[in-house]
């Protein structure tokens, strides 16, 4: 059931989607089926003009025959549509289990609107459960790591901070050439502040926490769709 819901929120989405817009397309399991669904609109007709936020989705979007830019040439985009691993109070999100955060995060400052279908199991009281992706440069790493660690104590976190890696045992390198640590707080008790502290850290490149970017979540449950505002 849960592919049955992403796919009802990306419909859900849909109806914000208009001939001559400019749409940021989002990267992931849940964005995926909103790129088919954008897929099967163009073939019909629709003339829209996108920014994948990934590699991964760039090449989704090219099979489909969507007509692609980028932010050099079409700087200031209408809406992105994105998921999110987890969206808390005030539409406050964790995004980053896909490793495009960086990317999502430009594209989605460059819209003058971003939303966010998910699942009914993404809408949480409190951030913090899913883990907390944060993008670092390969320079210094090891230094940003033990900054990083040092963040964690202070700010509570009830795990570990660890590297990403593939299947196959080797770094996840990103489409920007960062790696990706992802970090277990439990709960993240002051969004606002733990996003300060981290882009402070030298070397790291982004975090994964989306504060005051996401304006309207569409979520999908056996209720149906619920449709949360910021």
């Amino acid at each position: 059931m849960g592919e049955d819901f992403k796919r009802l929120a990306a419909i859900a989405a849909l109806d914000e989607v208009r001939s001559g817009m400019r749409l940021g397309l989002g990267t992931g399991s849940t964005a995926r089926h909103f790129v088919d669904l954008i897929g099967e609109r163009v073939a019909a007709g629709l003339d829209v003009v996108c920014v994948p936020t990934s590699e991964v989705t760039a090449a989704q979007a090219r099979a489909l025959g969507i007509s692609l830019t980028d932010l050099e040439t079409t700087p200031e985009l209408d809406l992105t549509v994105d998921g999110a691993d987890e969206i808390g109070p005030g539409l406050a999100l964790i995004k980053g289990a896909g490793g495009a955060l960086l990317r999502e995060k430009i594209v989605a400052a460059a819209s003058a609107r971003m939303i966010v279908i998910a699942d009914i199991s993404k809408k949480v009281a409190v951030l913090g459960k899913f883990p907390l992706s944060i993008e670092a440069n390969l320079f210094g790493l090891g230094a940003t790591f033990r900054q990083i660690e040092k963040l964690l104590v202070t700010m509570g976190a009830q795990g570990g901070l660890v590297q990403r890696r593939r299947t196959d045992g080797s770094a996840f390198i990103t489409d920007g050439g960062h790696v990706i640590l992802d970090a277990s707080f439990g709960r993240i008790s002051d969004p606002e502040a733990l996003a300060d502290a981290l882009i402070d850290i030298p070397g790291v490149v982004q975090h994964g926490l989306f504060i005051g970017l996401c304006k309207r979540a569409y979520v999908a449950g056996p209720a149906g769709i619920e449709v949360l505002d910021a």
